[in-house]
């Protein structure tokens, strides 16, 4: 009964007929007790009749005054339930808005929701400009978002979670779209569980989200290029690999390395070099489909993922245009830059299945294609595991070989033609394997550049050849040794120059007894660093000759500039000279030059008498090869100096 009429009567209509009551069983009280009291102590009716005017007088003031304090003290209680209410409100709007989020209210049976002014201030709409309903509520919500939003509501009303929490995109009233981030929760609920009432908040979360995409695009993007990296090409292989798991394409991926591109980046610079990636990034996507991708691993190398191509015709087609747009020149400022790339392909799910092993096979086919040329492409072989697997086994025994003194120094005589006699000598390193026997220079030297390793064994040769040298001295006071020395060396963070130097102070030599060979290529790398080598070695007295002269790049130009002792004609020109032929003509033309320009010619791989006589009468001062003597161990060689002091030539 008592929970019936809490429904029925309102907490305002109790009041009243609280105090009605009260002035009903007081009026009744006064109108019995007083009318006893006078009627026992009054028998005159007109005596009576007086009083009981003065009774109602009385009545009347007295209930005015209950009735006074009854709605003063009612109002006064129903005051301070307000100024509760309100305070307690202006603490809830306060703890809602104080950071800035906007309030909403929404009731949920009519569907009326109050916005707060804070919350159209964040959206740029006028108070009240948005109808007060969740329907128009959700007409601002993105259209990608909205069923994500329904979703975040029906699930918490379902009580899958204790706070409602969603975010979407809301439209502004200037057309522009703000990320939120909703969050409320039930306030009341109806007898049966229903929520009648729910309030929230809505953040603007847009730079929030704008940070996280851009955190997003810096771990999966390349910064340079704009393209995907290595993390998003993977996720994105494996991705596309278990799409064809389920249909049955083939998958191909290539591996692309830029030919010649550390030359372009040490000469003309890392800004040049980095507008050359982007230009090439460029060109390769117009290569290929949008549902393809182009990715950048590092450096100069790129990878590109072929989807749904299953003609070899097709995707030969798609590599040829990529070799004939990068072999078309790049105009970068005032610089034209010609470069070229080199191209390995494999194929999912004919060389393998898993991933890392298809780029692994790709990056393999892509160094045989440089191998055999550059701008070209190559299928991946069996057979290139194979020679993969021994250039891994090679890396490994190379570590060992230093420490194990496996290397050995052999030395060729350089003979002047016009005496015969032996004046200089080349080093050259030997690798005394110990399950693979002799292994030349050709087998294990671009394997040791590739690694670094070059570094420390060009060091160790050099230490050994000065030591040599310490005991050949006091006998052969003016025999000169050249010792090559790679481009990598001068490239090297570690300071082998300074350390030849003091290797040579330390022993007592002079720099005249030593010559430094270098290759063509590096005249091309007017780095600073390059030239203060080359400064340095001079100034310390030793010579410097330009090794396989003819097959690399060098000009006058660049002849010029550096201050060269010798020039050495490579061995694919004096290996075919016949009078009058075109490689004797060559040959003539680079001894006269290097005559002119005060520098002395060594010719290579001289094997017979004709090569030999021929040379000698071009003028060319010394010779070096199989006629005088194979490369020789240093007890050899020492005989052959004896032998060539008693006779004097070896004409």
């Amino acid at each position: 009964m008592n929970q019936f009429f809490r429904k029925r009567i309102s907490k305002l209509d109790l009041i009243v007929l609280r105090i009605v009551g009260i002035y009903l069983a007081f009026g009744l009280l006064w109108i019995f007790a007083t009318d006893s009291a006078l009627f026992s102590l009054i028998s005159s009716y007109e005596e009576f009749s007086i009083l009981n005017t003065y009774k109602g007088v009385a009545f009347i003031f007295v209930t005015a005054l209950l009735l006074y304090s009854l709605f003063r003290r009612t109002l006064k209680k129903q005051q301070s339930i307000e100024q509760s209410l309100q305070a307690s409100e202006e603490r809830w709007k306060f703890a809602l808005e104080g950071s800035g989020d906007g309030v909403w209210d929404w009731d949920i049976p009519s569907d009326h929701v109050f916005r707060s002014a804070r919350w159209s201030e964040i959206y740029g709409y006028a108070e009240n400009e948005i109808i007060a309903t969740a329907v128009a509520g959700r007409e601002l919500v993105h259209p990608d978002d909205l069923a994500i939003l329904i979703s975040d509501v029906q699930n918490y009303f379902a009580g899958n979670s204790n706070v409602y929490i969603s975010e979407f995109r809301l439209r502004c009233k200037d057309g522009s779209w703000k990320w939120t981030l909703a969050r409320g929760m039930t306030v009341s609920k109806s007898a049966d569980g229903k929520p009648l009432r729910m309030i929230g908040t809505h953040t603007d979360i847009t730079n929030r989200k704008r940070s996280e995409a851009q955190v997003t695009h810096l771990a999966h993007y390349d910064q340079l290029t704009g393209l995907p990296n290595r993390v998003l090409f993977l996720d994105r292989f494996k991705q596309d690999i278990k799409k064809a798991q389920r249909t049955g394409q083939i998958v191909t991926l290539m591996f692309l390395d830029l030919d010649k591109f550390k030359e372009v980046n040490d000469s003309l610079g890392h800004d040049i070099g980095d507008m050359l990636l982007k230009d090439v990034a460029r060109r390769l996507e117009n290569c290929v489909r949008d549902s393809d991708t182009v990715a950048r691993m590092g450096g100069d190398e790129f990878t590109i993922i072929l989807n749904d191509i299953n003609s070899q015709v097709n995707i030969e087609r798609i590599a040829q245009d990529i070799l004939n747009q990068l072999t078309m020149p790049f105009h970068l400022g005032d610089e034209v830059i010609h470069v070229s790339t080199s191209i390995g392909i494999s194929n999912y799910p004919k060389d393998d299945t898993e991933v890392e092993l298809l780029l692994k096979n790709a990056d393999q086919a892509m160094y045989v294609a440089k191998e055999q040329g550059r701008n070209r492409y190559q299928y991946f072989t069996p057979v290139m595991q194979e020679e993969a697997l021994k250039r891994m086994r090679l890396i490994s025994d190379l570590w060992g070989a230093l420490n194990d003194n496996q290397f050995r120094v052999y030395y060729q005589p350089i003979v002047e033609l016009a005496t015969g006699a032996i004046f200089k000598a080349e080093a050259l390193i030997r690798w005394q394997h110990p399950t693979r026997g002799l292994v030349g220079p050709n087998d294990f030297i671009p394997v040791a550049e590739d690694t670094g390793l070059i570094v420390d064994i060009g060091d160790w040769l050099f230490n050994e050849v000065a030591s040599q040298m310490v005991k050949w001295k006091q006998h052969y006071p003016n025999l000169q040794v050249s010792v090559n020395k790679s481009p990598v060396q001068f490239r090297s963070v570690h300071d082998n120059c300074s350390n030849w130097i003091e290797r040579l102070e330390q022993l007592g030599l002079s720099g005249e007894n030593f010559i430094v060979e270098i290759t063509e290529g590096l005249l091309l790398d007017a780095r600073d660093s390059v030239v203060s080598q080359l400064n340095a070695f001079r100034e310390a007295g030793m010579k410097i000759a330009i090794d396989d002269f003819g097959t690399g790049y060098s000009s006058l130009a660049y002849l010029r500039k550096f201050d060269i002792d010798f020039v050495k004609i490579d061995r694919s020109f004096t290996s075919n000279i016949t009078p009058n032929s075109s490689d004797m003509v060559l040959c003539e033309a680079i001894i006269e030059m290097s005559h002119k320009l005060g520098m002395k010619v060594i010719a290579e791989g001289v094997e017979t008498d004709e090569q030999r006589d021929l040379l000698r009468n071009a003028d060319c001062d010394f010779a070096q090869g199989y006629l005088y003597s194979k490369p020789i161990t240093v007890d050899q060689f020492e005989q052959l100096l004896n032998a060539t002091q008693s006779n004097f030539t070896l004409n």
